[in-house]
């Protein structure tokens, strides 16, 4: 028994390392989509007509992505090589739907990142190299479009191979960058750790140097087999290898030899048949490397000659002849060139063969890709109370175990993780079960009455999954050891069918092991973005993806007939189930928002909303743009402004109505580094904290337990503010050491006393503790406020503010302190309406430190005793609470408006490519639009022009249609949201000096500036009053002759 048991267990281990689980990566139109075609031409089981490929694209199935001719979603297929099971998913290369790309890669062992020959990297091949990073992938590199060079930039070989040579230099840079990142991380964490061991002692850190070794060498190399040089749209392709085997034979040398010497600087000597240095090769300048002369040399021979309608076909014939390729002859006699070349090139040097037999040799199986992958996936928890069930602990582990060693074994374990749910119309779901039996799916529906069914896109990680098993759907903040309070982030679901996808087709299965990527259905209810599924509760979930944009265009929906708004409801819930980066939300005035990554991305809702989903007609608003709110306040002033802060005489004072509170009011500008930090750890803060910000941060984007492995994320955290503090501090006192001494100080006081951060408690925005030795008006008590922030920070100890406080309730009566404790919420909740809704036009502040001073004072002396047990019986209900919220509110906003306030609006980084005869156009668009650009430069070995520019996010509507319009279609630009930026004008400007009332005249004629029609347009789209002249100039209409 035993010994079936094992054989049994072998197989399932030969299965499972005979998979490859792959994922299509790069920069958008640099040919994945066709790549793919190739291999599903070759190893689909007859999917595609070889000559279809490269035209079909069969995995863009939508009718939108065949009308825009780009990828817009993940799908996968799976393919037969030589025993060899390999499911390959293909993404979208556009940014707007790069949360597409972070499904895919979670999901793979592998990545094949397609590079442009004659575009060479660009923005998105930068994050689709972050990308496998994160998710530690095994990368391979294909250089597409080589036959580009040859064709239309006309490139020498030697000039082809120095170009091809400084891509993969360049991506080779890239990567390199990323494990110089992660190596000098892990250099501070065995710093710190071997300082700890030396203090108190603790654990080791050799887990830390993983990889470290893999920094001498490139990760890319052609003689390490995994770069392939292709054409995709012609089908051929080839790695150092083919050649290196081709060649053996004639040079008289072994093929791993000339592996190594195809590539770099290495020379054949003809006269001693010898492998050289250039040293040791003559002809001087002539000398080839053996790359260009034995690889690429070739290759433009055949091209010449079928391209050029005179040219000698005997080329041709010998290369048929020396390779014994079958080409019909009809192909041959062919009139068109490309045809011919197309036929010879594709049996010469198959693309499906160059691709997939490096697939199989240089990317891992699931079992040697999950020991490495597991860190990222399910990072060690560290338990540290002891009150924790010690058989929880142990399963966890053992599911973990089971993970990292992708157990096939249908008693292991059962986990897998769903990246997201997909709809298709329930036409195209399998209609014969597995032994050819019609099958009702309606009736297995669990989504109603509609016409779409909700797939989960999973791969298994552990155990074996088939239809009708029971498991548990684990959201991203489950906790195990934490028992009942954790009902609410898991639920038990059925699995009603698995099914093998095959692009748009779906192949009914009844199980799946480890390893594999499948579909499944009967999980439509239970999850909404993605989960972890489990066969036990003692599991922890897996760590969240990695988005590498936020959704930023929103829209406001409504039905145009009012009696549609239930459709409407059910369209906006069934397609936030169906796009993982979709965010449905419903704004304070009540208006449903749909917000999406970019406009390539939202026209795409919208379509999906009317066609599928609702079904109604819908009203779309103009897209809603977000700002923010500042005030005026330069860095090299930090010095005054902190003094201001802490002791100035510079405020706005608020009185309740019932006269028993006083509210004084400061107001400073943080630095911007220190602000651009509190902003982006908003979710981080949220876990410091304590706050529940699932609302605003979809779920828990990101668990930064993953991302922080081995780190404490308060003390990275706190480290992070203190290295943007001191930042500021130098870049604002480069050379007077005493000042920034000073400053150093002050901020070191003041990061001990952040009693909260608005809007939502994790924004940008400080308010501080008042100082505790001002004195205030006698009789009067002041609301101290606590710094727990700081506490939770670790800037300061727990024990300080305790002392302070029993030193004062010895001074005062015991009931004014107590309702002064009581207080202290109504002040804080007061900072954030304040934050959330600034006075220019109800957006958020940003980057602002507030010191609120708030006195209360004993009842006055009042007429009757009625009146005042009536208005104690009042205040026991809240009201005075309510009217220190009020007069702190007020107070924050109109300090801000006192002390110059500014709009803040988002930027996108953008990146044009254009030829250098529509560089007018192009910079007449960027103009109109209030572009500021950074950077031109003219890519080296080719016809276009690289313009980086930064563009605000307001006027990014409808950009790209009016550039593509300007420049006939020749330029192409890519968005994607850079950083916040202050408008440096002033919205409230009024003409006061000489110079200024010489140019714009008493004021009456100004036009409104930037700032304040940006301010008009967000008040008039929220109701709020804007000053505006409905008629001017109303004498001048009577100008039309009068007929009497």
């Amino acid at each position: 028994m035993s010994d079936s048991d094992s054989n049994s267990n072998s197989n399932s281990d030969t299965e499972t390392r005979k998979i490859r689980n792959i994922c299509i990566l790069a920069h958008v139109d640099h040919g994945k989509t066709t790549l793919a075609d190739h291999l599903i031409a070759a190893s689909g089981g007859g999917v595609i007509h070889p000559k279809l490929a490269g035209r079909l694209r069969f995995m863009d199935y939508l009718d939108e992505e065949q009308r825009r001719a780009i990828t817009m979603k993940s799908s996968s297929i799976a393919l037969r090589y030589k025993h060899h099971s390999i499911n390959l998913i293909d993404s979208p290369g556009h940014m707007d739907f790069c949360s597409e790309v972070s499904t895919a890669a979670r999901l793979s062992d592998g990545a094949l990142i397609l590079v442009d020959a004659v575009e060479g990297v660009h923005i998105q091949t930068h994050a689709v190299l972050r990308q496998c990073w994160i998710e530690k992938l095994s990368p391979c590199l294909v250089l597409n479009k080589i036959d580009r060079l040859i064709c239309e930039l006309r490139l020498s070989p030697l000039e082809a191979y120095t170009r091809l040579l400084r891509i993969v230099h360049e991506v080779n840079g890239i990567v390199s960058g990323y494990k110089s990142e992660k190596y000098l991380s892990d250099v501070d964490s065995v710093l710190a750790g071997s300082l700890g061991e030396a203090v108190g002692g603790g654990g080791g850190g050799d887990e830390s140097f993983e990889f470290v070794e893999d920094d001498e060498e490139d990760t890319f190399q052609p003689q390490k087999g995994n770069v392939a040089f292709v054409c995709a749209l012609d089908g051929w392709g080839f790695g150092i290898h083919e050649f290196a085997e081709f060649y053996a034979s004639k040079l008289g040398a072994s093929a791993a030899a000339l592996e190594k010497a195809l590539w770099g600087p290495r020379y054949f000597n003809p006269k001693t048949k010898m492998i050289t240095g250039k040293k040791g090769v003559g002809g001087g300048s002539k000398a080839r490397p053996m790359f260009v002369q034995f690889v690429l040399e070739p290759l433009w021979q055949v091209y010449q000659v079928a391209l050029d309608g005179e040219g000698d076909k005997g080329v041709l014939e010998k290369v048929i002849k020396s390779f014994n390729l079958s080409v019909p002859a009809r192909e041959l006699q062919n009139k068109d060139p490309k045809v011919v070349l197309q036929s010879v090139m594709s049996r010469w040097l198959p693309l499906s063969e160059a691709i997939l037999s490096m697939v199989v040799k240089c990317m891992p199986d699931p079992i040697v890709a999950q020991s490495f992958r597991v860190s990222r996936l399910l990072p060690k928890r560290e338990i540290l109370n002891n009150g924790v069930d010690s058989n929880v602990v142990a399963e966890a582990e053992l599911v973990r175990k089971s993970v990292e060693a992708c157990d096939t074994r249908p008693e292991a374990p059962c986990v897998a993780f769903v990246s997201k749910m997909f709809a298709v119309p329930m036409k195209m779901l399998p209609q014969r079960g597995l032994h050819g039996e019609f099958i009702n799916n309606l009736a297995e529906s669990g989504e109603g009455d509609s016409d779409e069914c909700f797939l989960a896109f999973a791969r298994i990680f552990s155990g074996v999954l088939y239809s009708g098993q029971r498991v548990f759907v684990l959201s991203a903040l489950y906790d195990p050891l934490k028992g009942e309070s954790m009902q609410k982030h898991v639920q038990e679901a059925e699995l009603q069918s698995l099914y093998l996808m095959m692009g748009q087709g779906l192949n009914l299965v009844a199980s799946a092991k480890a390893g594999n990527v499948v579909a499944i259905r009967g999980l439509g209810q239970h999850i909404l973005k993605s989960a972890t599924l489990s066969s036990t509760r003692n599991c922890w979930p897996f760590s969240s993806m990695v988005f590498q944009v936020a959704p930023t265009l929103r829209v406001a929906i409504e039905p145009s007939d009012p009696a549609d708004m239930g459709a409407l409801l059910k369209g906006l819930k069934l397609l936030n189930r169906a796009d993982p980066f979709v965010e449905v939300s419903v704004s304070a005035r009540g208006e449903n928002v749909l917000a999406a990554a970019g406009e390539v991305h939202l026209e795409r809702c919208k379509k999906d909303l009317t066609d599928r989903f609702a079904k109604v007609k819908l009203e779309f608003s103009p897209p809603l743009v977000s700002f923010r709110e500042t005030i005026e306040g330069e860095v090299s002033y930090m010095l005054e402004n902190l003094k201001s802060l802490t002791g100035g005489l510079d405020y706005i004072e608020k009185t309740t109505p019932n006269g028993r509170c006083v509210v004084r009011v400061q107001v400073m500008k943080l630095p911007p580094t220190l602000t651009k930090v509190l902003d982006d750890s908003s979710d981080l803060l949220g876990d410091i904290i304590g706050v529940k910000s699932g609302q605003t941060n979809k779920g828990l984007d990101t668990q930064r337990s993953s991302i922080l492995e081995d780190e404490n994320p308060i003390e990275a955290l706190k480290k992070r503010i203190m290295d943007a503090v001191e930042k500021d501090i130098l870049l604002m006192t480069e050379t007077d050491k005493d000042r920034s001494e000073k400053c150093r100080a002050k901020w070191l006081k003041l990061l001990k006393k952040i009693w909260a951060l608005g809007p939502r408690q994790i924004g940008p925005n400080i308010l501080f503790t008042p100082d505790f030795k001002r004195k205030g008006v006698d009789s009067f008590v002041l609301i101290r406020g606590s710094s727990h922030v700081s506490q939770r920070l670790g800037f300061v100890d727990d024990s300080i503010d305790g002392d302070k406080a029993a030193e004062t309730s010895s001074e005062v009566t015991q009931a004014l302190s107590m309702e002064a404790e009581h207080l202290e919420s109504s002040v804080v909740t007061g900072f954030q309406l304040a934050t959330a809704a600034g006075p220019l036009c109800d957006e958020p502040m940003w980057g602002l430190a507030f010191v609120v001073e708030a006195y209360i004072s004993p009842f006055m002396g009042q007429a009757n005793e009625s009146e005042t047990s009536h208005q104690q019986q009042a205040e026991q209900y809240g009201i005075f609470t309510g009217q220190v919220i009020t007069a702190v509110k007020d107070a924050c906003r109109a300090i801000v408006l006192q002390k110059k306030s500014r709009l803040v609006e988002a930027m996108y980084f953008c990146e044009l490519n254009t030829p250098p005869e529509y560089l007018g156009p192009m910079y007449a668009v960027l103009g109109r639009r209030r572009a500021r650009v950074s950077k031109e430069i003219m890519q080296e070995g080719s016809p276009l022009f690289t313009v980086h520019a930064y563009v605000p996010v307001s006027e990014s509507i409808g950009f790209a249609d009016e550039l593509r319009r300007w420049t006939s279609g020749a330029a192409s630009v890519l968005l994607v949201l850079s950083h916040w930026e202050e408008l440096p004008q002033d919205p409230f400007f009024v003409p006061k000096t000489e110079e200024e009332i010489e140019e714009f005249g008493d004021g009456s004629s100004v036009p409104p500036n930037t700032a304040r029609k940006l301010i008009d347009s967000v008040r008039r789209r929220k109701g709020l009053p804007v000053e505006e002249k409905v008629v001017q100039h109303a004498t001048k209409q009577r100008t039309l002759a009068r007929k009497v």
